[in-house]
């Protein structure tokens, strides 16, 4: 499997971010926000919303003369016996604040061994996740996380799912035709979100972003019930301003 390394907005307040966690790392008596400027170059506004987001995250905190040092997140996750349950304690955290945020049921998914896998998601009262009445291994053609996830790999890849998987027709307005799916997949610009109006499921749409960390193809995605479809540009923009934290998480 073969991936298409294109920059998006997530990546790019990731790696700022890590420079910045990097930089307050090597300070273990603390490190202020001019010296942090100073030694990432990441301007003064910029780096103001990295930080907020880091202390919210928990990387960071910031001690009584204003200074920066690390944080327990940031500890918790470095620690090697107990890193896979701290990183999927942060990644549900990150997950509920962006599930509240945007007001929909969110998702984390990753392409795994040449399948569509959903590895966490929030859900509430009034954002239901969407009913899988179709094993997502095997719909990836119908829905936004599944285009997401396609989308990042080369033409190959794309083409050895397709063979495996049939496109079968779920709704009135699903696509079924591997030549039209592939053209959009490849035309797509990789920071404008997938969207799945009514592919899936009738009475459902969604949307995905990627989140590309190193090797590993993944993707965040929200749900929304139809009579909500008005909303979905505007929080799939919201669910890509905020998926730096998810990515960030898997990167360290």
């Amino acid at each position: 499997m073969a991936l298409k390394h294109e920059p998006t907005a997530p990546n790019h307040s990731a790696q700022d971010a890590l420079r910045v966690l990097e930089a307050v790392a090597r300070h273990t008596t603390g490190v202020t926000d001019t010296e942090l400027a100073k030694q990432t170059d990441i301007g003064p506004e910029r780096l103001t919303t990295l930080l907020l987001m880091l202390r919210r995250e928990g990387y960071v905190e910031q001690v009584a003369d204003g200074a920066y040092v690390t944080g327990d997140a940031l500890t918790r996750l470095g620690s090697a016996h107990d890193r896979e349950q701290a990183l999927r304690e942060t990644l549900q955290r990150t997950l509920d604040r962006l599930r509240d945020s945007v007001g929909a049921a969110v998702y984390l998914s990753r392409y795994v061994d040449g399948e569509v896998t959903i590895t966490q998601y929030a859900d509430g009262p009034t954002t239901p996740v969407v009913n899988e009445w179709v094993d997502f291994r095997y719909s990836a053609h119908a829905t936004a996380l599944g285009k997401s996830l396609l989308g990042q790999l080369d033409n190959n890849s794309r083409r050895d799912h397709l063979s495996r998987h049939k496109m079968a027709r779920l709704t009135s307005r699903t696509i079924t035709s591997d030549k039209l799916l592939l053209f959009r997949l490849e035309s797509q610009p990789p920071t404008v979100p997938h969207l799945d109006l009514q592919e899936y499921a009738v009475g459902t749409v969604c949307a995905a972003v990627p989140i590309t960390a190193g090797s590993s193809v993944g993707c965040l995605a929200l749900s929304l019930p139809v009579e909500h479809a008005h909303r979905l540009r505007q929080a799939a923009d919201a669910l890509n301003r905020n998926a730096a934290p998810v990515l960030l998480s898997l990167a360290i």
